[in-house]
């Protein structure tokens, strides 16, 4: 037996092996496969909290909800229709003045999981096209309508420079008018990082103070999905 063929031949399978791994991981860092997937919740080693407040409708109560922002000095992400922002612009300032975060919400609220690679680029980027001509912002979150997704859409709003939002509790507050349940499901073991989705209703009006009181007394910060994320 030729001992040196044979130990040549290890050593070139083995310096093949150590080309795949560092390839492979070379790959895994250009292509991160977290860029497509969504974000159900913020950084959990820190004691703040999101609103997610999205925005196609319930323009009566959104300026209401400002105030009580306002006057509780804290700030939080609007996600906001581009079909919305187009027609009430100077509710879109108004957010935006008050010092919130905006998010992309999609153009028309369709349901992306249905939509081609082209449709969902169509969606999302004439939303972040028609807020950045409105405000000069370039919005890089994107919640899905209704957290309606496929893959196509996760890969679409990536290559947007969108990070796809989803949550980690929903208040229904577009089904159920009922302010205690809205309360209830807001703060009903919220932790940190947790994301709550809501709306401007009436209802939601009304349960804001005490959701902010329940955070208050629980020592978590209401913060926008950005800093509630922690990440670059």
């Amino acid at each position: 037996m030729n001992y040196r063929l044979l130990s040549n031949v290890c050593i070139v399978c083995m310096l093949f092996a150590l080309f795949c791994i560092t390839y492979d991981n070379s790959i895994k860092s250009v292509f991160n496969p977290n860029d497509y997937e969504p974000y159900y919740c913020g950084d959990a080693n820190l004691p703040q909290v999101s609103l997610m407040i999205n925005v196609y409708w319930g323009n009566e109560y959104i300026e209401p909800m400002l105030e009580v922002l306002k006057n509780e000095n804290i700030t939080t992400t609007f996600f906001v229709g581009g079909s919305w922002a187009n027609k009430y612009p100077e509710l879109l300032d108004k957010i935006v003045d008050a010092g919130h975060e905006i998010g992309n919400h999609g153009f028309n609220h369709k349901e992306h999981s249905k939509l081609t690679y082209e449709q969902n680029y169509n969606e999302i980027y004439k939303c972040g096209e028609i807020v950045k001509g409105l405000t000069n912002i370039e919005m890089n979150l994107f919640a899905p309508p209704s957290g309606d997704f496929s893959k196509t859409t996760l890969q679409v709003a990536s290559a947007l420079n969108y990070k796809t939002i989803m949550w980690s509790k929903d208040t229904i507050d577009w089904r159920d008018k009922n302010t205690d349940l809205i309360v209830k499901r807001a703060t009903n073991n919220l932790k940190n990082g947790d994301l709550v989705l809501m709306h401007p209703t009436q209802n939601t009006l009304e349960a804001l103070p005490q959701i902010i009181d329940y955070c208050k007394k629980n020592n978590l910060t209401i913060t926008t999905v950005t800093k509630c994320l922690n990440i670059n």
